[in-house]
């Protein structure tokens, strides 16, 4: 039983040190941003936040029904 919690301690450990490699050695290192509107590769693909479409898609049904609405 100590065995096993010793292992799967190590194993923890282990995983942290690799998560923060790039964060420890390098010079003002940090982790990369993980949203989809902080990636270009989306951006250029027309990808965006669930948030910021559901934010577009209620502006565009506002306008539509002002404009049925004169």
């Amino acid at each position: 039983m100590v065995e096993k919690i010793i292992i799967i301690t190590l194993i923890i450990a282990i995983a942290i040190a690799f998560l923060c490699v790039k964060v420890i050695f390098r010079r003002n290192g940090s982790f990369s941003s993980q949203h989809i509107h902080d990636s270009k590769a989306m951006r250029e693909r027309g990808i965006h936040c669930v948030l910021d479409q559901d934010r577009e898609m209620r502006t565009r049904s506002r306008l539509a029904v002002n404009e049925k609405s004169k």
